[in-house]
């Protein structure tokens, strides 16, 4: 912000202010340039006919005057869609009984009237605002204009009142994914709760997408996530062995593993369980409090039979480093290709990187599609002759070094080939967290938070399971003449470890 005021005082004076270096370069197209191009000029897709998909609800004749002597030759079809939006108010009589003991019997309700807004107004505010981006106001101003008589205050109700339902669908989601999953992929993007910074973190593969929006972006908040709604703390042996693994203290690991107490409820529990062992004390570095509670949080991931085989795969964020870990090569690629240069020989070595990246890339699609063990030999020796150059090009040197150094996360595909090579799902997954932090700015109740990731977690996994989002509220509002739809979590289960 400050260097961009400088130069707009630089250039009020006359000055030229700073150049833009980054201008003049393209995007990043790894991934488009390394797919195999159609041979079809139009796509080599067709589309299909519409008449097929369509039920067609009524029929009318229209006739014509024709001149005299004219000969019919029957009905020519001609499909109109429309939809009917109009208001419909229900006033239901319910007979009143009072008991010989005095006590009041109203009829009840039918299925799916919740309050004085019907299961179909409720489909259609929800299904505005989570999936079509509407905003409160906007929705408001909507359906009063079809003559519906509402408030905003009426409108908030309806997307965050009486929601724990879906709140708790969209966590069996999450724990049906990770407890199946053979990877996952995450990410995260800025979000705005109660007038505070905050991060939303979305989880997810081929079958379902989860989103948790909280106040870090932490290994430790990771880990929490990963939990997938559980509270405990565990020192097992998976939790142990992580502890080891981040360099914690010999003495501490085995205070932990010969204390006999080894499940804590809640945070509570566990911080006062470190205060005994006198862990809490301790003033060294790595911080002993925090790699312990990481481990017991892994320790609760695996007791729980999450991530059991799981790669995570992401775009070398710190936070996600855990467990199995594979590194998105897009993200990989775009660090060299984000690169400044200066001079000719600087730009011709970053291209020159570039195309063997992108060709070894093609390679690993391809060797990702036929998986062959004789291959894998050569593709790391590939792997080390590129990321091993030497251009004279000293940034971009360090960086080679860098990622070789990351080879065996690079290379997960060869150990692993059903994992993806990018992180192209969570990033697509994530926009309508974007999109919606854009319209509607942030949230202001805890309730208002959990709906909005728990209905954009439904949605995207609604989109992945082939449902429309539209027919699955219809299902769980009761809308009168709504198919049945299973609980997602038991179609994800279902699909399993099926490749994407």
């Amino acid at each position: 912000m400050v260097a961009a005021l400088r130069d707009e005082i630089a250039r009020l004076k006359g000055g030229p202010g700073r150049p833009d270096i980054k201008a003049t370069v393209r995007p990043s197209g790894m991934e488009k340039a390394s797919e195999p191009q159609p041979t079809d000029p139009r796509g080599g897709r067709r589309r299909g006919g519409t008449r097929a998909k369509l039920v067609i609800d009524e029929e009318r004749k229209l006739e014509v005057d024709a001149p005299p002597r004219s000969r019919f030759k029957g009905y020519a079809s001609y499909l109109v869609q429309d939809l009917m939006i109009r208001p419909q108010v229900t006033c239901f009589r319910r007979q009143c009984w009072r008991t010989p003991d005095g006590k009041t019997v109203i009829a009840p309700l039918p299925p799916g009237v919740d309050g004085h807004f019907g299961p179909e107004l409720r489909r259609f505010v929800l299904a505005q605002y989570h999936q079509g981006q509407v905003t409160a106001a906007r929705l408001v101003t909507l359906l009063r204009g079809f003559g519906v008589v509402i408030s905003k205050r009426q409108v908030v109700r309806l997307l965050i009142a009486g929601k724990q339902s879906f709140l708790d669908e969209a966590r069996a989601v999450l724990r049906a994914g990770l407890t199946n999953a053979a990877w996952i992929t995450a990410d995260d993007t800025g979000a705005r709760h109660k007038a505070e910074n905050g991060f939303c973190t979305q989880i997810g593969n081929a079958q379902f997408t989860w989103f948790g929006t909280t106040g870090s972006k932490s290994r430790l908040n990771f880990l929490e996530l990963l939990r997938a709604g559980h509270g405990d703390y565990i020192v097992n042996d998976q939790a142990l062995a992580y502890m080891r693994a981040r360099a914690l203290a010999g003495p501490v690991v085995a205070r932990l593993s010969e204390h006999a107490d080894r499940i804590f409820a809640d945070r509570a529990a566990w911080n006062a369980h470190l205060e005994r062992l006198g862990v809490a004390a301790l003033k060294v570095h790595p911080d002993p409090v925090l790699i312990a509670t990481e481990g017991a949080l892994w320790g609760s991931v695996k007791a729980h039979g999450l991530l059991a085989d799981t790669v995570i795969v992401s775009d070398d964020a710190g936070q996600f480093n855990v467990g199995p870990h594979g590194l998105c090569w897009v993200h990989a690629e775009r660090l060299v290709h984000k690169l400044d240069t200066f001079t000719d020989a600087q730009r011709a070595a970053q291209r020159r990187i570039r195309a063997l990246i992108w060709r070894f890339y093609r390679s690993l699609k391809a060797w990702r599609r036929h998986p062959s063990p004789a291959r894998k030999a050569t593709l790391s020796a590939r792997f080390d002759r590129i990321f091993g150059h030497k251009t004279g090009f000293a940034t971009l040197d360090r960086l080679l070094a860098r990622l070789r150094a990351n080879k065996s996360e690079l290379l997960r595909v060869l150990e692993r080939p059903e994992i993806p090579l990018n992180t192209n799902g969570s990033e697509n997954d994530i926009r309508c967290q974007v999109t919606k932090r854009k319209i509607s700015g942030g949230t202001r109740s805890d309730a208002g938070r959990d709906c909005r990731d728990a209905f954009l977690s439904l949605h995207k996994t609604c989109a992945k399971l082939g449902i429309a989002f539209w027919d699955y509220l219809g299902a769980r509002l009761a809308v009168p003449g709504c198919q049945e739809i299973p609980a997602l979590a038991e179609i994800v289960s279902a699909r399993g470890h099926r490749p994407p």
